[in-house]
């Protein structure tokens, strides 16, 4: 059985490994009709959500009579291959019970994982009841315009387990992130007369160096599942000639939120700090635009009965040592959280080697994943007569 159940999930996984859906520009046309024939063939009720040019979430419904509502989530895009690769990264190939190719782990392996969790309730009906759904979209990693697409229809999901690299072992928390881009202004002149004008790149000095204070203040903040909040700068530029003082200085800050903090919060901290710098160094700057991101902070409560059905099928299928942890980068759980879901995220492989060359993932998780997904699903949809959570 569970050979048979591997042969499928590697099948699978080559067929979305071979399908480009680099991000940007994504591309995830192609990889959504496959998944939408695969869940399809369940027995789901599919629908191919198109937006943009060549981008589309899947949304597949799977009812079972009276119940809660319970969704497996996933991102179809991946992040660029990039150079350093050993193999072709768009082709999987295995070696020594890995499975290689961009999009292994992240997240193209949960996907089949879960279309295989999809596909073992559809045959066990008798044991569940109420609603499966099963939503792999677009855009996880640059802005999640996929996930708040399908956030925004407000659909009433109460459980959602999100696949993500985690070793599947369960994750309930996550940081968030937020990048505004500061405008630093200044005033030109002839580099031969620096007295003449304002210099903006002197400027955003001023304002770097209030930046590193308050991360200072910023990183007492701590999570302890997530560690410290934080605030950096990422990019700048500035300058347009060698022989003219510049008048601009552009730069990105990179805000990580921690659960508890809002995002209205920090953009007013950051404010504050340009406010700042204006009345005491005379520098003038301002945000001028925001870079899209994956999304805010959340947390699911640890006693939360998803959670604990969580731990309890990661145990069960094998998991040694399966303890709540969390993610120190973003993912699409926070857009559940918002419309009122409690969920947890679970998946095969390892985040630190996500978005590296010669990413993989571990035959033997991937397998034990589709169980697991299974498992917890099979807990938060019992029968009422069995005591449902």
């Amino acid at each position: 059985m569970t050979g048979a159940i591997e042969g499928r999930l590697k099948a699978r996984l080559g067929r979305l490994v071979g399908l480009n859906t680099e991000n940007p520009p994504g591309r995830e046309i192609e990889a959504a009709r496959f998944v939408a024939d695969e869940l399809a063939a369940c027995g789901c009720e599919v629908h191919v959500d198109g937006f943009d040019a060549e981008r589309a979430n899947i949304v597949a419904v799977l009812q079972n009579g009276e119940g809660p509502t319970l969704a497996f989530n996933s991102h179809l895009d991946v992040v660029p291959a990039g150079e350093g690769w050993s193999r072709d990264p768009f082709v999987l190939v295995e070696d020594g019970g890995r499975l290689f190719g961009r999009g292994a782990c992240d997240a193209k392996g949960p996907i089949v994982a879960m279309i295989e969790a999809v596909a073992m309730l559809a045959n066990n009906r008798r044991a569940w009841a109420g609603t499966l759904v099963a939503v792999f979209v677009a855009d996880e990693e640059v802005g999640s315009r996929g996930a708040r697409r399908f956030a925004s229809e407000l659909p009433g999901i109460d459980f959602v387990v999100v696949g993500e690299p985690t070793g599947n072992a369960p994750v309930i928390a996550h940081k968030g992130s937020l990048r505004p881009i500061v405008r630093v202004e200044g005033r030109m002149a002839h580099s031969g007369t620096p007295d003449l004008g304002v210099n903006a790149i002197l400027g955003a000095a001023r304002v770097l160096d209030r930046v590193a204070a308050a991360h200072r203040e910023i990183s007492l903040r701590r999570h302890p599942l997530v560690g410290s909040a934080s605030l950096t700068v990422t990019r700048i530029s500035g300058g347009v000639a060698d022989n003219i003082v510049p008048d601009a200085c552009e730069m990105m800050l990179d805000r990580r939120m921690i659960p508890g903090e809002r995002e209205a919060d920090a953009i007013g901290e950051i404010q504050a700090l340009l406010r700042a710098v204006e009345t005491e160094d005379g520098v003038h700057a301002m945000i001028v635009r925001f870079q899209e991101t994956t999304g805010g902070a959340t947390e699911t409560a640890a006693g939360h009965p998803i959670v604990l059905a969580a731990l309890a099928a990661c145990r069960a299928n094998g998991v040694t040592g399966a303890k709540l942890g969390g993610f120190g980068g973003g993912c699409d759980l926070v857009h559940f959280r918002e419309i009122g879901a409690q969920g947890v995220v679970v998946g095969p492989g390892d985040l630190a080697l996500a978005h590296k060359p010669d990413e993989f993932v571990p035959v033997a998780e991937l397998a034990q994943s589709a169980f697991i997904y299974r498992d917890i699903a099979l807990q938060m949809l019992a029968p009422a007569s069995e005591g449902r959570s």
